[in-house]
C-alpha cells in the first residue's frame, strides 16, 4: 500500500473536491482518494506508485492544476 500526497490548485469548494476525487479515483491502482480543500492537498492511497503524470492528467480532467507533491 503506498499513500501519497500531492498539492491541487484551483479548488475552492466540496464540488471541486469530488470532481478532482472522482477523476484520480478511477486510475487505476487508486484505492483512495481524500481531498482537503483549504490546504489544496490530495491524498492518493493504491495499491502501488502510482505515476505522477497519471494524476496530473486527471487532476487537469477536472479542471484544477497539479502543483506536484505535498
Amino acid at each position: 500500500m503506498t499513500v501519497t500526497a500531492y498539492t491541487v490548485t484551483g479548488m475552492t469548494c466540496g464540488h471541486c473536491a469530488s470532481s478532482v476525487s472522482e477523476e484520480v479515483g478511477a486510475i487505476a491502482g487508486v484505492s483512495d482518494v481524500k481531498v482537503d480543500v483549504p490546504t489544496g492537498t490530495v491524498t492518493v492511497t493504491s495499491e502501488s506508485p502510482i505515476d505522477e503524470s497519471a494524476v496530473k492528467a486527471a487532476v487537469e480532467e477536472a479542471g484544477y492544476t497539479l502543483a506536484g507533491p505535498a
